[in-house]
């Protein structure tokens, strides 16, 4: 069975939230999802899953929550050659930079080998009806990659 990994970052309980509906959308395709606090696992968690998902918000001017930093770097170090991923968050449209975690974990995700299954979902603070159906979407696409 294909396995999930979504670890989040949530401060106000938007991105938990979107990280919720990711889940739910993966569930309804019978797959087997973990979800679990960017404080509660460890990078390397991810070398276990098919799909490899960070929910991030970002902080301020573009910076990436306290809380999730240590994941961040330490998701550097691990090789995840050939797994898919994708990226999603809340940030808040009245800052320059907007989301701009999501695209560092993009990054990241890039550089150490991994696969990009879907185009990013970016929501402005909470998820509306249509960001529930964009995330619906990014959840399909990865399944779909991780499946070809």
């Amino acid at each position: 069975m294909t396995l999930a990994k979504i670890v989040y970052a949530s401060m106000t309980g938007n991105t938990e939230e979107i990280a919720d509906i990711v889940a739910e959308a993966f569930e309804n395709m019978d797959l087997e999802v973990e979800i679990d606090e960017c404080t509660q696992v460890d990078a390397e968690d991810f070398t276990d899953a098919d799909i490899c998902v960070v929910a991030t918000y970002t902080y301020g001017d573009g910076e990436l929550p306290d809380e999730i930093v240590d994941f961040y770097e330490d998701l550097q170090e691990v090789d995840l050659s050939g797994k898919i991923f994708g990226v999603c968050g809340s940030g808040d449209t009245f800052y320059d930079e907007f989301c701009k975690s999501v695209d560092d974990f993009e990054a990241v995700f890039s550089k150490i080998g991994a696969v990009k299954g879907a185009e990013s979902v970016k929501v402005d603070l909470a998820a509306e009806e249509d960001d529930i159906q964009n995330l619906e979407a990014f959840a399909k696409s990865l399944v779909e990659k991780a499946q070809a």
